[in-house]
């Protein structure tokens, strides 16, 4: 149950970075207080993984965040979504969010010029920021989410 929680507001982060470019200091901060407070508390992450796997994963979400940060490649919102992940499961489910995502926008990056053109109107017309025109840089949020759930889907 506390999977789907977190793919839930997983998902509504993705939506928003998709469509706006942007996520809710709400959603990133929110997720983050509360996922500390669960693990200060309980004494496990909200996946249940031991307090120190969390901690670890923090320090191994900053480590390879801040520097995509400090040089333009990653947004704010992009770390401060990674933090919360780190708090709330571990580092196994970061590394595996973190490779799922790349290999996910590298394989966007090569489809989207071919396949832009088949996905419906309703879908286009939502999630401008993802059409092949719309800019090289391209909203991380949605490709983090792919692969958390890859990554879920193969642990759990």
């Amino acid at each position: 149950m506390n999977l789907l929680g977190l793919l839930l507001w997983f998902a509504v982060c993705a939506d928003q970075d998709a469509r706006g470019r942007k996520v809710s200091n709400a959603l990133t901060f929110g997720g983050t207080l509360f996922f500390l407070m669960y693990l200060l508390i309980n004494g496990n992450s909200w996946l249940g993984a031991p307090a120190p796997d969390a901690w670890w994963a923090l320090l191994l979400a900053l480590v390879m965040t801040l520097p995509g940060y400090a040089l333009n490649r990653l947004g704010a919102g992009d770390v401060k979504l990674l933090v919360a992940l780190a708090l709330g499961s571990d580092y196994v489910h970061l590394l595996g969010t973190f490779i799922g995502a790349g290999v996910a926008t590298v394989i966007w990056l090569i489809l989207r010029q071919k396949r832009w053109c088949h996905v419906s109107q309703r879908v286009r017309n939502r999630y401008p920021n993802l059409a092949p025109h719309a800019s090289n840089k391209q909203p991380f949020v949605p490709f983090l989410f792919v692969g958390f759930a890859a990554t879920a889907l193969s642990i759990h």
